[in-house]
């Protein structure tokens, strides 16, 4: 017989149990203090530019995988003064001139739980050689031997003292083969870093990794980390002060010190590997004569633009390198304003205001450039802006304009373009030659004036070939010193990069090495 008191039973027991389950705070409460203190500990950074792609392989994503979202590691690290130190290689050997052996940790495991062996090392490095055309060209490797689970021998192609240093560069970071599908094709980054990748939206270009809770080097920091490209600074200024943020770099300059006022921001100010550099197009006439490029540079004020456009996060620049770095021609100083001086070398190259106009010309020609750069660093469009109004007071036209990269390239791969304005690494590779010859070889792949030296090639054809550091830097040096002379590209300004973060971002170590910062393992969010 059918029980008709049944469904209010079954209500009643329902009541009691959820009355039961609210007054001991065990349910929905629980779950949702479970989740915030698991989502507590997730650093939502703001990175200076768009996300574009995860490929560590042939694409650009290298540099973001490696430093910023730490989820791949290179064989060898970087001291703060660009000494090499051991990465996820323990050490390395040239055993003779064309071979080199490299020892390999034991503990390291990539984040789909398989072993890193000499192998996946070999695997890796020949995946981004036959890819990457300029990591292959500074690495020169022949071939590659797995002498035993933990050591690979590389034979290089020639003499290459700096094979070390070059697999510091971000691109040679190692990914496992589970980073392939089947097919071959590149799917995620699957690394050995202290962050696991966890998803990439390609709508919002939003990349999240969590932490790798088996990493060699021991307990991270953060549970997750959630990296957005905002290339506008001034956006990347509101999002931290709103609270959408709790880490970025380089906000404007002229506001640093108003933001570091701001209640929970702190901003840090370090100095960093790289140079605001004037390309100028060789090609285009007047820029040829190296008597208007020297007189451009004493024209420009260094200093004030250091001290006034950059508010002193950057320093004036001589050569391309860091007075601290060992390997820098120390006895080159930056050019200082001579107004004299250029209108003494624009004379003689025959340009001279015969108008009144204020701007100088020749055969009925003003002397007029156009001068491009981007935004997404903060320092360019106020030093371009700068440097226009001090060459124009030198009698030279300068029409600066701010434009998307993608359209600045387009300009280049056409030569319609006078003068570019761009902020550059110079320790990718912590040796002289990876920038000198990149920059100033003709042909170099950095080499966007097309500027061609024959002594400075044989220089440095000569000086790659030599290890004794010090005979090295020495012929190094002699390249620094004819560059400088010369001025096919013109060094403006050592960059600054401004670290802006909440107070309750803790442990972050900022590495002078990094192409513009490296997160550390040691951060954590302290609320």
């Amino acid at each position: 017989m059918k029980n008709k008191n049944t469904p209010m039973c079954i209500i009643l027991i329902t009541l009691l149990v959820c009355a039961s389950l609210l007054s001991s705070g065990c349910t929905s409460s629980e779950g949702s203090e479970t989740a915030e203190v698991a989502y507590s500990n997730t650093l939502v950074l703001g990175e200076m530019w768009e996300i574009e792609t995860i490929n560590t392989v042939s694409g650009d994503g290298g540099t973001l995988i490696c430093e910023k979202a730490a989820i791949t590691e290179t064989l060898v690290g970087a001291n703060p003064d660009f000494s090499l130190k051991p990465g996820i290689a323990t050490s390395w050997e040239q055993l003779e001139e064309n071979t080199w052996e490299f020892k390999l940790r034991d503990d390291v495991f990539f984040h789909d739980g398989s072993k890193m062996t000499a192998e996946e090392v070999k695997f890796s490095l020949e995946n981004v050689i036959a890819e990457n055309p300029r990591v292959a060209s500074m690495l020169k490797i022949a071939s590659m031997e797995a002498v035993d689970d933990y050591t690979l021998r590389i034979e290089t192609s020639e003499l290459n003292p700096i094979l070390p240093g070059v697999l510091h560069y971000p691109d040679t970071a190692v990914i496992s083969p589970s980073s392939f599908d089947e097919a071959g094709e590149y799917v995620k980054p699957v690394g050995t870093g202290p962050y696991k990748f966890e998803s990439f939206d390609e709508q919002t270009r939003v990349l999240t990794v969590v932490k790798n809770e088996n990493w060699w080097g021991g307990e991270v920091g953060l549970d997750r980390m959630v990296l957005k490209g905002i290339p506008d600074p001034n956006t990347r200024a509101m999002a931290i002060e709103n609270g959408e943020l709790d880490f970025t770099v380089d906000v404007p300059y002229s506001e640093t010190d108003r933001i570091n006022e701001v209640e929970e921001v702190n901003v840090e100010k370090y100095k960093t590997p790289r140079v605001y550099k004037l390309d100028v197009n060789l090609e285009h006439e007047p820029l040829d004569d190296v008597r208007v490029r020297q007189a451009m540079s004493y024209a420009i004020d260094r200093y004030e633009i250091a001290e006034h456009v950059l508010y002193n996060v950057g320093e004036p620049a001589a050569g391309p390198f860091l007075p601290s770095m060992v390997w820098a021609n120390k006895d080159l100083q930056p050019y200082t304003r001579d107004l004299e001086k250029a209108d003494e070398l624009l004379t003689a190259a025959g340009w001279v205001d015969k108008d009144g106009d204020g701007i100088r010309d020749k055969d009925g020609k003003p002397l007029k450039f156009n001068l491009m750069t981007y935004s997404t660093r903060p320092g360019l469009p106020p030093m371009a802006q700068a440097m226009a109004a001090q060459l124009r007071e030198a009698g030279i036209d300068v029409e600066p304009e701010v434009m998307e990269y993608g359209a600045i390239n387009d300009r280049r791969a056409e030569g319609i373009w006078d003068l570019y304005l761009a902020a550059y690494n110079i320790a990718m590779v912590p040796d002289p030659e990876y920038i000198l010859s990149n920059w100033y070889m003709t042909g170099g792949p950095d080499n966007g004036p097309g500027y061609s030296n024959p002594r400075v090639d044989a220089l440095i054809t000569e000086a790659r070939t030599i290890a004794d550091l010090e005979e090295r830097y020495r012929k190094f040096n002699e390249v620094e010193a004819i560059v400088y002379e010369e001025q096919p590209m013109i060094i403006v300004a050592y960059y600054g990069c401004a670290i802006v973060k909440k107070d309750y971002v803790s442990g972050y170590v900022f590495d002078p090495t990094a192409h513009d910062y490296r997160i550390n393992a040691d951060m954590y969010i302290e609320k």
